[in-house]
């Protein structure tokens, strides 16, 4: 049933009852990375929290009811920085361009980002739109925003520049209750002469030869000037925001979302984009649309910590989610991916997470109890437990879903739709397990979830082919009875947690190998 929806709203500083624009069009905006390294495991949590709360959305409204875009910041300093870095060698001698290392940057680690998502049990985002897709929409808003005498031309020290003007907005500071006359030069707000405001943000900056930039025209004062240049980081998210979940889709909308044009549900991320990046985007979007807000609620999650202490290279304590995934840096082993997962939902999302080896070991210890309840009792039919959906529609209170499943005594098949509903499982994996299981039974196959180990496999960084190599060359062995050395590949496939069960084809005698991940 629709309705009942709680969520805290960072604009008001309370909980509110959540009431969408259109319930027929829920809209959801969430910041998404900036490629140009590995996502952190501090990167996963807003991931996450945000697909439960795309979950749930979904299940309260409808799962075509709802819009969810997460953007892909691929146009940013850092990615120039990284790219001259790893590939200066190479540009200096003519062999690569500076775009083409940026896209040697930005390629592999979107992807990485991607499949990082999927093995935390995250839904794909309806869109997932890149910044360099969407400059012609950055440049339309800036010169609206130049129109309206929100911004102005300048020129600084590294050439022209469009910037906002804070002082043009009334109500700069709604989000992060800053006041703009008490805002002082600091780490988060550069001070420059050519500003009228210490805390006015660039919109649009000149780009150098070997910079990557976009062609654009600016128009100020009646006067054009021709940047070639590239945008600021905050005008990114407005461009695409109102692109997704305004233009391309405004014609299906209700007449109430008519009547709030470029306004939409939900805009969401970490606490530490507050400021300034939250607030730079409410003032170009309710500047530039002439509108009170860009959304209607605000949401950020929480900090993280690694082992009691901020996460930092210097430090020795940072972790990317696929070192976590396929290495044994952190705690000796890999962890799966529903277990990094669980472990963040065991904090309520706004409360801060001391992320430490001993956290993971108690979710996995968890994690293997809901497997245990959610393998082979898949239906169609089974309802998620209501005091699960209860729990998340106040405010996401994950901790509370996750005991209302630990204590519950409903149906087995219900327990396994609210792991399923909260991620903490695959259910496709499952779907394949209950189908290879019933065959068993009927006396069909003798086997184990070959599909499951496949795409767990992978997530964990297991060639496949090689185990199943492997585990031809020791039958090979067995046959011939080099035992000693079939033993020795049998001990090297189980230090990668790989366990193999002997046995004998019903039909042709024949002896068999199968193999499991150990969970």
């Amino acid at each position: 049933m629709a309705g009942g929806l709680k969520l805290y709203n960072t604009l008001t500083r309370e909980k509110v009852d959540f009431e969408p624009i259109d319930p027929d069009n829920v809209r959801m905006y969430v910041c998404g990375p900036t490629v140009y390294d590995f996502a952190h495991i501090g990167n996963a949590r807003p991931v996450i929290v945000f697909d439960v709360l795309y979950r749930l959305l979904r299940h309260t409204y409808g799962a075509d009811n709802v819009t969810y875009v997460r953007n892909i910041t691929d146009v940013d300093d850092k990615i120039n920085a990284r790219a001259l870095r790893d590939f200066g060698g190479q540009i200096a001698d003519g062999s690569m361009s500076l775009n083409e290392a940026i896209r040697a940057v930005t390629g592999p680690t979107e992807s990485q980002f991607k499949a990082d998502a999927k093995a935390l049990g995250c839904l794909e985002p309806t869109h997932e739109p890149r910044a360099t897709d969407n400059i012609a929409q950055m440049i339309t808003i800036i010169q609206r925003l130049l129109d309206m005498g929100h911004a102005y031309v300048a020129t600084g020290s590294e050439g022209h520049e469009v910037l906002f003007s804070t002082a043009s907005m009334a109500d700069y500071g709604m989000l992060s209750k800053r006041k703009l006359e008490e805002q002082q030069a600091g780490a988060r707000v550069a001070v420059e002469s050519h500003k009228m405001n210490p805390a006015d943000f660039v919109l649009w900056k000149q780009s150098e030869d070997t910079e990557p930039g976009w062609p654009a025209s600016f128009t100020f004062e009646k006067t054009a000037t021709p940047i070639y240049g590239r945008p600021g980081w905050h005008i990114e998210c407005s461009a695409m925001s109102d692109r997704y979940l305004w233009e391309e889709i405004k014609d299906r909308l209700s007449p109430k979302a008519k009547a709030k044009p470029h306004q939409f549900d939900i805009h969401g991320g970490g606490l530490d984009l507050i400021f300034p990046h939250h607030e730079n985007e409410i003032a170009q979007s309710c500047c530039a649309f002439d509108n009170d807000l860009m959304a209607t609620v605000w949401m950020h999650n929480g900090f993280l910590q690694v082992e009691s202490r901020k996460m930092s290279k210097s430090d020795g304590n940072f972790v990317t989610i696929n070192e976590l995934l396929a290495t044994e840096k952190f705690g000796g082993r890999q962890w799966p991916g529903e277990v990094l997962r669980l472990a963040m939902l065991m904090t309520h999302y706004r409360e801060p997470i001391d992320f430490s080896v001993k956290r993971l070991e108690e979710a996995a210890s968890i994690a293997d109890y809901f497997y245990n309840c959610a393998v082979g009792h898949i239906s169609d039919n089974a309802d998620v437990i209501p005091e699960v959906i209860d729990a998340l529609r106040d405010d996401l209170n994950t901790p509370m879903a996750i005991q209302a499943i630990q204590k519950s005594t409903a149906a087995k098949s219900s327990l396994a739709a609210s792991i399923y509903f909260l991620g903490l499982q695959n259910q496709q994996l499952a779907t394949t397990n209950a189908r290879l299981a019933e065959k068993h039974r009927a006396g069909r196959i003798e086997a184990i979830d070959y599909a499951f180990n496949e795409m767990a496999a992978e997530q964990r960084g297991i060639d496949v082919a090689q185990v199943e190599s492997a585990i031809a060359e020791r039958i090979g062995l067995l046959k011939a009875k080099s035992f000693a050395q079939a033993d020795q590949i049998r001990d090297e496939l189980a230090v990668k947690g790989i366990q193999l069960k002997d046995g004998k084809d019903p039909e042709t005698g024949e002896r068999t190998t199968t193999w499991e991940l150990k969970r």
